[in-house]
């Protein structure tokens, strides 16, 4: 069992955990996950390491309740525990200088986000970070991106704070002001990935993805997370989660990410209906 330390939420189901797992601190990278299962009856699911701190055997998780899963993880709180967490699981993110980089986070993406460019910026790159939310609400880890980053950039598609549009816009401007952007790190739903990677691939930008949303299993046997990547098959959480943004086959990953659509609807379904038995009794 692993004992959450603190549990705290950052935005409307967007919460942040502290848990204790000594070893897993101590061997995580930026750009690594581990596996989650909640109780013995549960399911898998995968969560990116936001943070660790070795020094007290802790590692942060970011969720939000999209699902099941997630939503049942989110009722947690300190002094919980959650019965198995494997990790650290999937390849680092390559970091090296590049020269000036510029990391993405789209939503809850920004949790993933976070730790690769507090990496990039100790490798010693200019660091440029956009955080983008469909809402002012919505934004998570304005101050933490802000302490790692030379420029710190929010935008919400409402306009209600920061920037108004979307964080491929912001990149756009970015890149229309003439600046010399090396690299790129984007992470978030998979229509935001796709848009980065158009909107860097004329001006041959080095750009990386992270499909973590894609995983199952976190093993590469259930074969759920394959994506073509350069007309090569790949699986998300053994090869990547990370890849290169112009080679992935955007198309046939989104239409393979809505397959299981109906059956988590289900799921979700009876899951608030149980909760509001719960709380009726």
């Amino acid at each position: 069992m692993y004992r959450i330390v603190s549990a705290i939420f950052l935005a409307e189901n967007i919460k942040k955990f502290e848990i204790e797992a000594p070893r897993i601190a101590k061997k995580r990278k930026a750009g690594q996950f581990v596996m989650l299962r909640i109780d013995p009856k549960g399911e898998r699911f995968p969560l990116t390491i936001a943070d660790s701190d070795p020094e007290k055997g802790t590692i942060t998780i970011i969720a939000q309740g999209a699902g099941k899963s997630t939503r049942e993880l989110n009722r947690k709180e300190a002094g919980d525990s959650i019965s198995d967490i494997v990790g650290p699981l999937g390849t680092p993110s390559h970091i090296e200088n590049f020269g000036t980089a510029v990391s993405i986070g789209g939503g809850v993406g920004t949790a993933i986000a976070y730790p690769t460019a507090a990496a990039l910026k100790q490798a010693g790159n200019y660091v440029i970070t956009i955080n983008g939310a469909r809402t002012r609400d919505l934004v998570i880890l304005e101050e933490e991106m802000k302490a790692v980053s030379d420029e710190a950039y929010i935008t919400t598609d409402d306009g209600s704070y920061g920037f108004n549009g979307f964080v491929t816009q912001k990149l756009q401007e970015l890149i229309d002001s003439g600046r010399k952007i090396d690299f790129v790190l984007a992470i978030g739903p998979i229509p935001m990935m796709r848009a980065v990677a158009e909107v860097t691939r004329p001006h041959k930008i080095r750009t990386m993805v992270s499909l973590n949303p894609i995983m199952i299993d976190g093993t590469g046997m259930c074969g759920g997370c394959r994506v073509t990547v350069d007309d090569q098959i790949k699986f998300a959480c053994v090869d990547g989660p990370e890849f290169d943004a112009h080679l992935v086959d955007f198309k046939n990953l989104s239409d393979r990410n809505r397959i299981y659509l109906h059956e988590e609807k289900q799921s979700d379904e009876a899951f608030a209906h149980k909760c509001r038995l719960s709380q009726q009794a």
